[in-house]
């Protein structure tokens, strides 16, 4: 079903879409990674009685932790709330979120003998309830902001199913890359032929944006991000939008956010994504300067900033988005938001970055 089909209420603020395209914008838009969460006191409510992911299984819990971030802020995005390894549990494996610990894998994947447990065929039928979380939440917002959609990158993925969770090191993953080479491929291909599906769902479910996190770029150089990131992120962007072009469904605005891939933002900027997210390593002036005036920066203040005094978190957050300028700019942290972020904190930011330029 094509998104015009499903009677989405008009949308009333549009200045993170105008931005991603490169028009002018009155003031500057501002969401913040991981903006659902648990830094809110009425998202650990809904987490007392229920686990992780059965919010995120459940439409109706998705779209109330979506909605509660925009009941305080005056944000101009809602990201869905979901989590970057449902990919995995749609390929067959069980993903746990242990408090204090965060995302278990009992069964990760230890050597190449293990991809053939992988539920490849359909996946993506088996998160048709993100697509659903969408849908409602389109409706839920009544046009006020769009709703973004996201999915973490095939290296950040392969990194999860075969650490068996985080990982300081990546130790097990670069093994399998200087070692099982081939099969390293295959299962990038893999993840990212489910991405492209998964991204096509989410688009016509009602996606206005979609995001990448390549939340672990930190770990690889420069070298290996343009072996098993760069290719695959461009993949997915350009099936993703064959796909939708055959369909004739208009494709979205898409961001490449890779946390320590500073060192290859022009590589970035060169995948056909109009917006390239920083994390807060990069300077502004000097990313601008690498990608170009045709690029769309997103980002990028230390999320640790946000437990400094209110002037402190004034003054960095309007040096930041005066770095940056008015064009081409979606203000951001350079990372999700932290658990113990004071919610005061939240409400500075966003105002000093939409009286910045006032």
């Amino acid at each position: 079903m094509v998104q015009e089909t499903k009677d989405f209420p008009t949308l009333k603020n549009d200045r993170l879409l105008k931005a991603a395209s490169g028009e002018p914008v009155d003031r500057v838009p501002v969401w913040v990674m991981r903006q659902a969460g648990r830094y809110l006191p009425e998202f650990q409510e809904v987490r007392k009685e229920h686990d992780f992911f059965e919010v995120c299984r459940t439409p109706e819990l998705a779209c109330e932790v979506t909605m509660q971030p925009l009941r305080r802020f005056d944000l101009d995005a809602s990201i869905i709330f979901s989590d970057i390894l449902v990919i995995p549990q749609a390929l067959g494996m069980v993903v746990e979120m242990k408090p204090g610990v965060g995302p278990v894998f009992p069964e990760p994947l230890i050597d190449p003998k293990d991809l053939s447990k992988l539920q490849v065929e359909n996946a993506v039928s088996r998160l048709t309830y993100v697509g659903d979380a969408i849908t409602m939440m389109r409706h839920k917002l009544d046009g006020k902001v769009p709703l973004i959609g996201f999915t973490g990158a095939p290296w950040t993925l392969m990194g999860y199913m075969i650490e068996g969770g985080g990982s300081k090191t990546m130790s097990k993953a670069k093994y399998w890359l200087e070692n099982y080479a081939e099969d390293s491929k295959n299962l990038l291909n893999t993840l990212t032929s489910v991405i492209v599906d998964y991204f096509e769902m989410q688009v016509k479910a009602g996606a206005q944006m979609l995001q990448v996190f390549e939340s672990s770029a930190d770990y690889i150089t420069k070298e290996q991000f343009a072996l098993v990131s760069l290719p695959y992120c461009k993949q997915i962007r350009d099936k993703l939008r064959d796909r939708l072009a055959s369909q004739g469904i208009e494709p979205v605005p898409m961001v490449i956010y890779a946390k320590g891939g500073g060192h290859s933002l022009k590589e970035q900027s060169q995948l056909g994504y109009e917006v390239v997210g920083l994390d807060w390593t990069i300077d502004p002036t000097e990313a601008r300067n690498i990608v170009g005036p045709k690029i769309t920066l997103q980002g990028n203040l230390d999320p640790q900033d946000l437990y400094k005094s209110q002037d402190e978190l004034k003054q960095l957050t309007l040096d930041m988005v005066k770095k940056f300028g008015k064009d081409r700019y979606i203000a951001n942290l350079g990372h999700g938001i932290t658990p113990a972020t004071p919610i005061e904190s939240m409400a500075t930011f966003v105002s000093t970055v939409h009286s910045a330029f006032e």
